[in-house]
């Protein structure tokens, strides 16, 4: 049998001949009673935005309901965890099953990227042979808000028989992890943003929040850097944020070099040898004292040019920059004055090095 169709719409309706915007509205559309049906749902999709965007919000302020009554209730215990975990000469092994296990899994990934040793073991697998992935010098983090999740109870009684730290976040006070755990970071009673109250809203976003705050309290405690940071973060986008000028510079020997009593004439040589555009000139102990551009040339060209000396032409004072500096900065020097190249020195004027603005470009930093 055919399916039977909408007598507006005409879209198929099999139990039923009324169309998706009269079901809405609770009336019956029939061939004599037919409005358009742009006209019927436009009402319905404003409507619609609006009931949206008031759960949206709903949902938002909940959660930020949630995170205010952390902050509040944070105490000493705090404290006492982010020294459990500074002492840990192994991983902060994170568990946790169901939605506590995507926490889970991205506070271990932040742990890691900030400096502190870290790796996520899904308690079902621990429980079948994963164990051996914890050792002695580790210490767990367990994820739990009612703390009575019965698939990590091999990974609470694990850690309480080789005696290796607990650290709890949980929303069960009386508990069985909390009654297991060293450290108990529990979670302030606060309503999930979802209307059944059954959906993990606030409480997941509270226990993601309080792994955060563990992740950077270690990171300065230990006093990671950007540049530790860019160690672990060499691709993408933040990787090239954080390169150093000496990691993509022209090394020494390639840097283009002339005494200020040499002649124009070995200096243009120079500048068409190296490709820059320009010469660095040093004086005899090495030191940068000037540099000729393209420019230059231009601005002497004469019939003594060739003759004169370098000395008498270069411009001094050329803008430099450190090796250790950040390539994004080198890049904001050269637009900053309008030029294309800088020289790369050491804390006693002596060129180490060479950046174009190419250089920069080809590697991303722009």
């Amino acid at each position: 049998m055919p399916l039977r169709t909408c007598s507006t719409c005409m879209r198929c309706a099999a139990a039923s001949m009324r169309c998706w915007p009269a079901r809405m509205s609770g009336s019956a559309v029939t061939a004599r009673s037919a409005v358009p049906l742009r006209d019927l749902t436009r009402g319905g999709c404003e409507s619609s935005g609006n009931a949206d965007l008031a759960v949206a919000r709903r949902v938002i302020q909940a959660e930020i309901g949630g995170l205010e009554s952390l902050a509040e209730t944070l105490d000493d215990t705090f404290h006492k965890a982010v020294a459990a975990c500074a002492a840990v000469r192994g991983r902060i092994v994170v568990a946790g099953i169901g939605k506590s296990g995507h926490i889970a899994h991205k506070i271990a990934a932040t742990l890691a990227s900030t400096g502190t040793p870290a790796q996520f073991v899904h308690p079902v697998e621990a429980s079948h042979g994963d164990l051996g992935m914890i050792g002695s010098e580790d210490a767990i983090l367990a994820l739990s808000n009612s703390g009575e999740t019965s698939e990590l109870a091999d990974i609470i009684a694990y850690s309480r028989r080789f005696k290796i730290p607990l650290i709890a976040i949980t929303g069960g006070s009386q508990s069985t992890l909390a009654g297991a755990a060293d450290v108990v970071l529990l979670l302030p009673a606060a309503a999930e943003a979802c209307p059944m109250g059954l959906a993990p809203t606030t409480s997941t976003t509270m226990m993601m929040t309080l792994g955060d705050a563990l992740a950077l309290a270690l990171l300065e405690r230990r006093g990671f850097s950007s540049a530790d940071f860019q160690l672990f973060h060499p691709g993408g986008r933040l990787g090239r944020r954080l390169l150093r000028v000496r990691d993509i510079m022209h090394n020494e020997g390639e840097v283009p070099l002339v005494s200020p009593a040499a002649r124009m004439s070995d200096a243009i040589l120079v500048m068409t040898a190296k490709s820059f555009g320009c010469v660095g000139v040093c004086e005899t102990d090495g030191r940068l004292i000037g540099v000729i551009t393209d420019g230059d040339l231009r601005r002497h060209m004469g019939d003594s040019l060739l003759a004169r000396t370098v000395g008498t032409v270069m411009h001094r004072n050329p803008k430099t920059i450190a090796a250790a500096a950040l390539a994004a900065d080198a890049l904001g020097l050269m637009n900053r004055f309008a030029i294309t190249s800088l020289f790369v020195v050491d804390e006693g004027s002596r060129p180490v090095g060479f950046l174009h603005m190419h250089d920069c470009l080809h590697a991303g930093v722009a």
